[in-house]
This record gives structure tokens, C-alpha cells and sequence, in this order.
């Protein structure tokens, strides 16, 4: 005998769960279409050479690749941002630029298993293509606010950086060549803590220590009170041309979101680094003010040069991706995200006739409800049981007077409380009221 086990880092999803993240899911697609985001899909496997050349050193360490039968060297993807590279790259003359897509699907990884987080996890991203327009830096703000606000999360920061202001501090200290893995490293500060950041910089970079202590000091800057007047302060610390160009970058960001949603829902963060290596502009990360160690649920940037593997076209583009299952996680430990065990509106009961209890459920199927059929004719005693199991809180039963009269009985299962002899229309209504 075989015995039943999932993949460590993998898991199943009980009905209750897969039904939370349901209406979730349904509430962010909500969201993105509100700003005029269209739905696009790629596969999950690409060839190998398209996730490698983008992936960090990393990445490509958790990668999941293999030969397939064809003896083609291919890869699971790891997130959803480089197929769409290469989706742009395929279909940009059909789609027209600019172009706004969302893209929801799993991805997968080869990571340390965590609360929220597993080697297969669902994406739900959201990218401008196109423009190079502050506007459109905006809003990828103004969705994962409303995107969070829809979802009854009160207390959240999203945290902006842009990666030009690190990219012409290195510059100033002559290791621009030595950024990326610098971010990679810089990138784990909340996880492994500024100790362990200095002795992996001294270790795999040639920085000196006078410039890591600098560095450090520099993402250890926190803003108090507004973020333009944050970066007036921070204007004095370099002359470097690529810092000014990503502090004036940030500071029209800022001018923007000021009219657009209240300003404690975002701070300048100069630690937030994103280790992804292809972002090349303002970074996201946002994380919820009740569940500070829950980690980033929401986070993106720009990307100037991803189609650059691709195309000769170096198409601009800025997006940035909810972790469904961590931000799952969350909801669910606030109590925001209640999962039931059932969909439907009410379990329907036929104590006399199975083809008559059929009938009727169609008929109510008909006028919009959801309705689910016992299917056996047993004794009441049996079939509440399952009722309650399932934790409906309604059923409507049907028995050999309810048949005769055409008439439904409805019976509250938490109360007690029936309501017998109610005509079709009667008990619609009733149904409808409790739905809203």
C-alpha cells in the first residue's frame, strides 16, 4: 500500500480554505479590473534559458528544472514577471502599448518552507507595460491600497524605495559592479539582522568596512514626518547623478500619492532592496501593520531593460505581485477571512420524494440561489446531522405536505427557529436577505 502524503514545502487545501481564498481572490481581480487591469495566462513551465538568465544566483538555486521527454531543458517558473517578459516580447504588435495586465497562478521554488510561504505558492501580479510615467508608479500604489482596503486590512505600510539611489551610492564608491549581489545580501536585513549582513558583505564583496558601515547606516535612515520632506534630507548625501535622479524620481512619486490615498499608508524605506536583479527603479514592499514578522504580502517595482533578453525594444514597465498564500495566512489570523465549509445558500432536505426535491432545487437554482440536495431520502435526525457538519445554516425541507401544497418549510439550524407553509417567492426572499 501506498501511503497518502503530499510534498514537503506543498500542501492541500481543505474545502474551507480553498473557499476563503475564493472570495479573496475574487475581491483582488475586483480591484485590478477597477483600474482597467486585463487578465492574461502563460504556462508553467517555460524553457530553462528564459527564468535563468533573469533569476538571481539564488533564484536559480531554488529553480526546478529538468529535460522533458523531447530532451528540452525546461523550468517551473518562478515568478510570473519574467514569462511576462517573454509574453510581451511574443504578442506586443496584438496587445498595443501601453499595456495593463494582471496574471494570477502558482509559481514555485525550491526555498525553506515557511508560515505562508511553500515551494508552490500563488501570485497574483499586476504590471503596466509601456510608459515610463510617474502615473503609472502611482498606480501600482493606488492598487495594492485599494486592493487591501477591499479586503478589510486596516493597518498596512507600503514601503518605497528606488533602486537608483543605491545603485549611485555604489557608484560613488567605485563597486558598481558589485551592486547586485550587495542588494541580494542588504535584502535580508529583517530576516538575519545588520550582524550577519556586515559579515556576509565582508565575505562575498570587496567592499571596504568603512563603506559597509556606511551602506548600513545609510538603509538605517527611518522617515519621521512626511516622505518629500524625508527626501530633502537625504538630497545632501550624495552628489552622485544616478542618487539625484532616483531621489528626484521618488519625490515625484511622493508629489503624486499626496492627493491620491492618506499618507500614513506609505514611507520611505531605504533598507527595502528587492533582490530580484531586473528591477531598476522605485521598489514596493508592503507589509501589515498587525503582523510586522508575517514578512512583505504584497511587493514589485520598475523594470526598465526586462525584454532586453528578448527584443531589441527595451520595453518600460512597473508592477508588483500579492503572495496570496502569505497574505492568506494573515487575513486569517486577524479574523478578516472566514472560510465556510459549504457555498451554497441552503441545504435542501426531501423527506418524501427524491425526484420532487431535484425539482425544486432547480427551481431555486433558477432564480439565482445556491442550493445543495441530501441526496437520499433518510430520517430527518441524519440529514441535520449533515447539516450541521457542514455548517449550513439554513435548510429547507421538503416532505410529503410540503409536496402537496407546493409550500417549503425553512428551518434556522444555529436558532431552531422554523418557518413553515412559505411560498417560492417567500422564501427566495428570505434566502436573499441572509446572503447580503
Amino acid at each position: 500500500m501506498i501511503t497518502p502524503r503530499t510534498l514537503s514545502g506543498f500542501k492541500d487545501r481543505l474545502p474551507k480554505e480553498s473557499y476563503a481564498k475564493s472570495k479573496m481572490l475574487k475581491r483582488i481581480v475586483e480591484s485590478f479590473e477597477t483600474f482597467g487591469f486585463s487578465p492574461i495566462e502563460t504556462p508553467h513551465l517555460e524553457y530553462a534559458e528564459i527564468l535563468k538568465k533573469q533569476g538571481s544566483e539564488e533564484i536559480q538555486k531554488e529553480m526546478y528544472h529538468f529535460l522533458d521527454h523531447g530532451g528540452r531543458e525546461v523550468a517551473l517558473r518562478f515568478d510570473l514577471t519574467v514569462p511576462l517578459a517573454r509574453f510581451i516580447s511574443q504578442y506586443k504588435n496584438e496587445l498595443g502599448l501601453p499595456f495593463k495586465r494582471y496574471c494570477i497562478g502558482n509559481v514555485f521554488r525550491g526555498e525553506r518552507a515557511q508560515k505562508g510561504r511553500y515551494r508552490e505558492f500563488t501570485q497574483c501580479d499586476f504590471d503596466f507595460i509601456g510608459t515610463q510615467s510617474i502615473g503609472s508608479d502611482a498606480e501600482i500604489v493606488q492598487v495594492i491600497y485599494q486592493t487591501l482596503r477591499h479586503l478589510g486590512v486596516e493597518r498596512f505600510t507600503i514601503a518605497l524605495n528606488h533602486r537608483k539611489i543605491f545603485n549611485g551610492l555604489m557608484e560613488s564608491l567605485g563597486a558598481e559592479s558589485q551592486t547586485i549581489e550587495t542588494l541580494r545580501i542588504l535584502d535580508k536585513i529583517d530576516k538575519i539582522g545588520r550582524e550577519s549582513v556586515c559579515e556576509e558583505l565582508q565575505s562575498k564583496t570587496t567592499l571596504k568596512d568603512a563603506d559597509i558601515t556606511m551602506l548600513l547606516d545609510f538603509i538605517a535612515q527611518k522617515q519621521e514626518g512626511s516622505a518629500l520632506e524625508f527626501l530633502g534630507k537625504l538630497e545632501s548625501f550624495s552628489a552622485n547623478a544616478v542618487f539625484q535622479q532616483g531621489i528626484s524620481e521618488l519625490r515625484g512619486l511622493c508629489k503624486l500619492l499626496r492627493s491620491l490615498l492618506p499618507q500614513e499608508f506609505y514611507q520611505i524605506n531605504l533598507s527595502i532592496a528587492r533582490g530580484l536583479g531586473y528591477y531598476t527603479g522605485i521598489i514596493y514592499e508592503t507589509t501589515l501593520g498587525d503582523l510586522p514578522t508575517l514578512g512583505s504580502v504584497c511587493s514589485g517595482g520598475r523594470y526598465d531593460n526586462l525584454t532586453q533578453n528578448f527584443s531589441s525594444d527595451s520595453l518600460s514597465g512597473v508592477g508588483a505581485s500579492i503572495g496570496l498564500d502569505r497574505l492568506l495566512a494573515g487575513l486569517e489570523e486577524l479574523g478578516l477571512i472566514k472560510g465556510g465549509v459549504n457555498v451554497a445558500n441552503a441545504l435542501l432536505i426531501p423527506l418524501h420524494s427524491l425526484e420532487y426535491g431535484y425539482f425544486a432545487a432547480q427551481n431555486l437554482r433558477n432564480l439565482g440561489l445556491k442550493i445543495e440536495v441530501y441526496p437520499e431520502i433518510v430520517k430527518p435526525k441524519k440529514s441535520f446531522a449533515y447539516a450541521n457538519a457542514k455548517g449550513y445554516k439554513y435548510v429547507i425541507v421538503l416532505g410529503e405536505e410540503e409536496e402537496a401544497q407546493k409550500t417549503y418549510t425553512l428551518k434556522n439550524m444555529e436558532s431552531g427557529e422554523q418557518k413553515n407553509h412559505l411560498s417560492l417567492e417567500s422564501l427566495v426572499e428570505c434566502l436573499r436577505v441572509v446572503e447580503s
